[in-house]
């Protein structure tokens, strides 16, 4: 499978959007990669990881997110569940769970109902070790269309997950004693 001819089913290649989100999966992929080399043990799936990265965000053009150049109806949350429903009906339910269990370190049932979140009511949190490798280094690299984005620091990715939870900090600071 090439996830970059699954990308351009959905995104002009030519597109602001494109171009962000492409950059945005090669770093993801390339950081979860090295994650990956320290949890060889586990014998995580390198192809898959790969593939994953790249599609983590497909859902980000059906959202109203003008800065990546996505006019779309939903709020950018929501992108997790709406690029997996794509992958699904592509047929890649295990790519699915990937975009659909990313964001942030992952949303709890609870944090869709104490939030009123407009998302579907299940724990779309981390499982596998993929999905968990995907997630972590996620939280390194904003898409935002800068030519040469920086890789955020640790304190920066803490200061910017405390204000949803000390349980997303510690499960952030989990993968790092795993990953690092």
């Amino acid at each position: 499978m090439n996830p970059i001819d699954l990308l351009e089913q959905y995104y002009d290649s030519n597109s602001r959007a494109y171009k962000i989100l492409v950059e945005h999966g090669r770093q993801v992929a390339n950081k979860a990669l090295a994650a990956a080399r320290q949890v060889s043990e586990l014998k995580p799936d390198l192809e898959f990881i790969k593939n994953a990265a790249i599609l983590h965000d497909i859902g980000i053009f059906l959202t109203n997110s003008p800065g990546f150049g996505c006019y779309g109806k939903h709020p950018y949350i929501c992108h997790g569940v709406l690029g997996a429903e794509l992958l699904k009906k592509a047929g890649h339910p295990e790519l699915a769970l990937v975009c659909e269990r990313h964001v942030g370190v992952g949303i709890s049932n609870s944090d869709i109902q104490h939030q009123n979140l407009p998302l579907p009511n299940r724990d779309m949190i981390p499982v596998s070790i993929e999905e968990q490798l995907i997630c972590y280094a996620d939280k390194f690299f904003s898409k935002n269309g800068n030519a040469e984005p920086a890789e955020k620091s640790i304190p920066e990715i803490i200061a910017n997950l405390k204000p949803y939870g000390p349980d997303k900090v510690k499960r952030f600071e989990t993968w790092m004693e795993m990953f690092e």
